[in-house]
């Protein structure tokens, strides 16, 4: 596979961390926290992998994708990209601060954080998703002829 390729593995990724951070906060709430840390730790996992994969694609790719279709699909794209992208540069500092905390064992300073990162993370982790499906897959770019 070559890095034009690599914006479906990216939506795959952020699926998976989707899955797997929504399970974490399900078996944490039930309870079960082997579960929830092995859980977390793969979203971590998928996260950092996604993280590699979009840094190679876009250092490697000249030309990037625009989004060209006209009217409200453009607006809902732009609001989703608008709020995404901050919030995407935010997150891998949250995370860290969650993380670093329970791995110490401290985990009132986890859980303080965690509830601030778990819904930032979410919304990144879908609207990646969404950026994706929007950008390649409902409204692809036109080719030039």
């Amino acid at each position: 596979m070559n890095v034009q390729g690599l914006p479906i593995v990216n939506a795959t990724l952020n699926s998976a961390a989707t899955i797997l951070i929504v399970s974490g906060l399900i078996a944490i709430k039930a309870g079960y926290k082997s579960l929830h840390r092995v859980l977390m730790m793969g979203a971590l996992a998928v996260s950092a992998a996604f993280l590699a994969c979009y840094l190679v694609y876009h250092f490697n790719v000249v030309a990037v994708t625009k989004f060209t279709y006209p009217g409200w699909p453009k607006i809902i794209y732009f609001a989703i990209l608008l709020t995404h992208v901050p919030l995407a540069i935010l997150v891998l500092p949250l995370v860290v601060l969650t993380v670093i905390p329970a791995i110490k064992g401290r985990y009132d300073v986890h859980k303080r954080w965690a509830r601030i990162t778990a819904p930032v993370w979410l919304y990144v982790s879908v609207t990646g998703v969404l950026v994706y499906l929007m950008l390649y897959v409902w409204y692809p770019p036109v080719p030039v002829v």
